[in-house]
């Protein structure tokens, strides 16, 4: 199999689960990255699992700074 069949695989089973179009192979390694952190995985052993040379490269994967908490939002005050 190929890069072009994984990703027609991926996209076919995206569209049938309603996930966005923008759903590919990066969005599964996205999410395994941030749960693994979330759960209170390194950043250096989540670059030794994704295979990267960099921490850099590791960190763009990593979604847990992209949740907001309520105590975040309560500080919007008028």
């Amino acid at each position: 199999m190929n890069r072009v069949d994984v990703l027609r695989m991926i996209k076919r089973r995206a569209a049938g689960a309603a996930l966005p179009y923008s759903t590919c192979c990066h969005t599964f390694r996205a999410t395994g990255i941030t749960t693994y952190m979330q759960n209170g995985g390194t950043l250096e052993h989540a670059q030794q699992i994704a295979a990267h040379e960099s921490p850099r490269t590791t960190k763009l994967y990593d979604r847990t700074q992209d949740q907001i908490s309520l105590d975040e939002v309560e500080r919007i005050r008028i």
